[in-house]
């Protein structure tokens, strides 16, 4: 067998095309969408919960028939792409009078996992408004967390899917690629951490971190069905020092190359970043390297 194209860690060889070639010519009325899920089913390629890789499954039938390796039928229906069409969180007015205090004087920390709720949109408009990365829609699996003290906001999070190839954290860990492509789900990023403007409590970052920390794992788990065992971030090192997480325990695992996921050329692109992971097991390792 010959390999004739990689898409999303999975190797297509020359017989894998000639199947869905038969697969196209049995069903010569099936849509493209109809055709991916009947491979997927063919495969048996399902994610972690069950469900068909129908949207993967698309991009790779998609890439042979650009490719010259298959004809797949007219395409009957482009429906609108909710990236483009989304609009931009709309701004929030709340109380900003300056909460300066110490962490004890702020009393107890209220955190909540608001996504897919009532809440959701607060946290996003906050991100929006006041973080310098404004936000953007978490990528794959993903959570959302409102910190309140005093019945006001005072910090967000996003965390969402790790990157697929991250050199620094890819070293640190020592799993081989085929346990990388199994188990990256068992990894979150932390996209966005924000602590409104005027909010100046010492320590309150770093505690907040060993919080999500403690519960991440078994928040996650409670919606997607399975656990996380190791966290990462990127810090710019030309905005800030990472104090917080560095104070929080996570360790500094190396530098990013600059260049993105989808650069054509090995020129940096853009600027280096700082790559900092916490393992939350300590049999992290193993259990990352573990294949099915």
């Amino acid at each position: 067998m010959q390999e004739v194209l990689r898409h999303r860690g999975r190797v297509v060889t020359d017989t894998d095309v000639e199947f869905i070639r038969e697969l196209i010519s049995q069903h010569p009325s099936a849509s493209r969408r109809a055709l991916s899920q009947k491979l997927c089913e063919a495969w048996d390629w399902r994610q972690s919960n069950g469900a068909l890789r129908d949207m993967v499954c698309r991009g790779l039938m998609l890439a042979l028939h650009r490719a010259g390796h298959i004809q797949l039928p007219e395409r009957r229906y482009a429906p609108p792409n909710p990236f483009l069409t989304r609009g931009r969180p709309a701004t929030v007015e709340l109380d900003s009078t300056p909460l300066h205090c110490t962490l004890a004087e702020l009393g107890p920390l209220v955190v909540r996992q608001v996504r897919r709720t009532e809440e959701e949109q607060l946290c996003c408009s906050l991100i929006e408004t006041h973080h310098y990365l404004r936000y953007t829609q978490p990528v794959g699996e993903h959570l959302k967390y409102l910190v309140y003290a005093q019945e006001r906001p005072v910090a967000c999070f996003t965390w969402s899917s790790a990157p697929r190839h991250l050199g620094p954290r890819d070293r640190f860990i020592e799993w081989p690629l085929a346990a990388r492509r199994q188990n990256l789900r068992l990894l979150a990023y932390n996209s966005r951490f924000l602590i409104l403007p005027w909010v100046k409590v010492p320590h309150l970052a770093s505690h907040l971190l060993g919080y999500m920390a403690r519960n991440l794992s078994r928040d996650w788990e409670r919606l997607y069905d399975h656990p996380i065992c190791f966290v990462e971030t990127f810090v710019d090192p030309e905005r800030n020092k990472g104090t917080c997480y560095r104070a929080a325990n996570w360790v500094v695992l190396g530098m990013t190359t600059g260049r993105g996921k989808d650069a054509p050329t090995w020129e940096q692109n853009r600027s280096k970043k700082q790559v900092l992971g916490l393992p939350l097991v300590r049999d992290f390792r193993q259990r990352l390297a573990r294949l099915a």
